[in-house]
């Protein structure tokens, strides 16, 4: 079976390193793709031996719907080449427990009847007194998480199906019925708020996207990306902790049944419920 793991960035080099060290040790550097929004010769340097394909930056009107129809374009050319395409952002990477499958590949066969896996997601989050990330895995530094609906997300297809608000769209007569499945032990972790300073170094560009003013530029969550980020940590702070085995199992119970059917824009995904507890990384993520 072969995989292929894709992504789209500008800057957020951080994000980067560790989606290429992270996606790179589970399907191959030669079998990353990234796609960089703007020529940065930086990025072939994160990224030695991944393809890195350049594509222009050149206005913002329409962002999320243009960048997202290139990536479903792409991700189903790849498909005339691999068996299954992963899709994330450059800050959220794919994991798996190694105490239920031996590698990334073994889960995604292991449920391979499906046409689309969504993962488990969850939030990590820096806490004073954490070390700096700068470099090695983000999981031996950074054990804080909540796991999370709306980064529950659609991740790996093995038919070019399009993508979309976390999850997949379909034709309005497959809506009802198209398979949703979650595979236990397969999770998505979202590095947004792993890394505190490169966070609202991110921020910046993302209030410049959202502020443009360019028709169909992306809400207050890039408009107001620090104060976005801010009321999330403030949030994070006052949740609860409870031990992983008993945080995942919750999530996994509410979150792995009854997806969203959106008959609007005909997508399937994960409902983006909100947990009142966090917890912390079990130690078979350092091995990761």
């Amino acid at each position: 079976m072969k995989i292929c793991a894709l992504t789209m960035v500008y800057k957020d080099y951080w994000a980067l390193s560790q989606w290429y060290r992270h996606h790179g040790r589970q399907v191959g550097v030669e079998n990353l793709f990234v796609v960089a929004h703007g020529a940065d010769p930086r990025i072939g340097e994160i990224c030695p031996g991944a393809s890195v394909i350049t594509v222009p930056r050149d206005g913002f009107d329409h962002f999320d719907r243009r960048r997202g129809a290139a990536l479903n374009a792409f991700q189903a050319g790849l498909l005339q080449s691999y068996d299954w395409v992963i899709r994330t952002d450059a800050d959220e990477l794919i994991c798996h427990d190694p105490h239920r499958y031996e590698s990334l590949a073994d889960a995604i066969a292991a449920h391979a009847g499906a046409p689309v896996l969504t993962a488990l997601g969850f939030d990590l989050v820096e806490q004073p007194g954490d070390p700096q990330t700068d470099e090695g895995s983000v999981f031996t530094a950074r054990r804080h998480a909540a796991f999370s609906g709306h980064y529950s997300k659609a991740f790996a297809i093995c038919r070019p199906l399009d993508l979309m608000l976390h999850g997949v769209r379909v034709s309005p007569r497959r809506l009802q019925g198209f398979p949703f499945a979650m595979p236990p032990g397969v999770y998505l972790a979202h590095l947004k708020y792993a890394n505190i300073s490169a966070l609202y170094d991110a921020n910046l560009i993302r209030e410049q996207v959202g502020r443009s003013g360019d028709a169909g530029a992306p809400g207050s969550g890039w408009s107001a990306a620090t104060a976005d980020a801010s009321a999330f940590l403030a949030r994070f702070a006052d949740k609860r902790e409870l031990p992983w085995p008993q945080a995942e199992a919750r999530a996994y119970d509410r979150l792995s049944v009854n997806p969203a059917r959106l008959e609007k824009s005909g997508i399937v995904k994960t409902r983006a419920l909100k947990f009142d507890f966090r917890t912390r990384l079990c130690d078979r993520f350092l091995t990761l």
